[in-house]
């Protein structure tokens, strides 16, 4: 899968206090609560404006359009605004669930973390690029931790999923989520890392809270598939 997966701690309290009231902010023409909130939490004045447009765009999505492509992805990129998010090449609980529908236990549908404020269709998963995916509940992060001590089955098929590595990561991102006392969102290019040329990586949110680990792990993955078909091709006659 081509996807740039990124995971990001936040909880559903946070969502309303940095998504949803936000909005409200921008329909009544007082960005300058935005900008306020943003200064509460130490934003940098070029991230602060980052988050003011994304909030425009938000405020702008019709009540038709799909959750996951508008509103989901919107939150997950605001989150990176405020704090550190982890980053896997083309791995997500999506793709599990897809292959293994007994993972939707960990989830919890749009519908149950903002059930009135926002009311667009939701796919509840990665559909595409540019596409919020699954939203783990602080409960739910905490009980596949647990889980994953406890069923080896659990362990194995994530390490499946997760493989080359990255495996740590997700835990990695599951654990802070739980240190922080808040769920998981997974979302698709939010961060864009370039594997040959990284200082041309880019991000709708705050790249510098992009988690290096994963970003790492696939920048070597890249340069080894780019050796062996280096190798390849001197083979070749």
């Amino acid at each position: 899968m081509g996807y740039d997966v990124s995971f990001h701690p936040i909880s559903p309290k946070e969502i309303g206090e940095w998504y949803v009231t936000p909005l409200t902010w921008i329909q009544r023409g007082q960005e300058e609560k935005v900008l306020a909130l943003a200064a509460q939490h130490g934003m940098e004045d070029f991230y602060a404006e980052k988050y003011l447009d994304t909030l425009r765009v938000g405020a702008e999505t019709e009540p038709d359009e799909l959750f996951d492509k508008s509103h989901g992805f919107y939150i997950a990129v605001i989150q990176g605004f405020f704090r550190d998010y982890y980053y896997t090449r083309g791995s997500s609980f999506s793709f599990l669930a897809g292959e293994k529908p007994e993972y939707t236990r960990y989830f919890t549908p749009w519908a149950q973390v903002i059930p009135t404020a926002l009311t667009n269709p939701a796919k509840n998963q990665i559909i595409e690029n540019y596409c919020s995916g699954v939203y783990l509940s602080p409960d739910q992060v905490l009980q596949l931790l647990r889980d994953l001590e406890q069923e080896p089955k659990v362990l194995e098929d994530l390490e499946r999923v997760w493989s080359g590595g990255q495996f740590a990561v997700l835990k990695k991102a599951l654990t802070a989520a739980a240190e922080l006392g808040v769920g998981l969102l997974e979302a698709t290019e939010v961060v864009e890392p370039n594997p040959i040329r990284p200082n041309e990586s880019t991000s709708y949110s705050n790249l510098y809270h992009c988690d290096r680990d994963g970003v790492y792990l696939y920048i070597d993955m890249a340069m080894k598939q780019i050796a062996q078909a280096m190798e390849r091709d001197q083979d070749e006659p």
